[in-house]
């Protein structure tokens, strides 16, 4: 067994890389963010990062037996999770999330981007499958470094995407709003209804 197994590295970025989809990020990001002080998206760009990071990790170490503990089931994380992002979608197509206050700031950063958008639960799953998967230190190595390799994307991704805000200006801005809003509620639906077959194959 090698030190560093390349393929498993591959396999499990490509499959995140899918999932969390770092370049449809940058249109919630930027709704979530509009109106802020450059600084503030700045924080909240790593912030997200950091708590989908720190999902991820947790899940990975420890997701099974959570889910077990709970008596929680992958299509009631999917469910949930889906329904989380479709009120924020609404909020989004509405125009409520606009007005920046302080608890926003905050909550935008870890709760809908942090997660379920960034770690939700296609990439929970894909985690705690690739961990229990991993045989020997070099696969387990890749596994880590694939997560922490798809974080760093996920943070330049945001970071970058600061510069678009300028160039865009509000107007842009409020069209991309109401265009995330229907991108992520359509998230949403699909999450919803993976959760609906999860379970109807589950209990038939």
């Amino acid at each position: 067994m090698g030190f560093f197994d390349g393929t498993t590295f591959g396999s499990l970025f490509v499959t995140l890389f899918v999932i969390m989809d770092p370049p449809g990020t940058i249109p919630i990001f930027l709704a979530l963010t509009s109106g802020r002080a450059g600084r503030v998206q700045r924080k909240m760009a790593w912030q997200a990062a950091a708590v989908a990071l720190g999902v991820i990790t947790t899940f990975g170490l420890f997701g099974r037996q959570i889910l077990d503990y709970l008596h929680v089931s992958i299509p009631a994380l999917q469910v949930s999770g889906g329904i989380l992002l479709l009120l924020i979608a609404l909020d989004l197509l509405t125009g409520k999330i606009e007005e920046p206050t302080q608890t926003k700031d905050v909550n935008v950063a870890l709760v809908p981007l942090g997660t379920p958008l960034l770690a939700g639960p296609g990439a929970i799953v894909a985690v705690i499958l690739a961990v229990q998967k991993a045989h020997g230190s070099g696969q387990e190595l890749a596994v880590w470094t694939a997560i922490v390799a798809m974080h760093g994307v996920l943070w330049l991704t945001m970071r970058f995407s600061l510069v678009i805000i300028r160039i865009i200006k509000e107007g842009g801005v409020v069209l991309i709003t109401r265009l995330s809003g229907l991108l992520l509620s359509a998230i949403a639906v699909q999450l919803v209804a993976s959760g609906v077959y999860g379970f109807i194959h589950t209990y038939k």
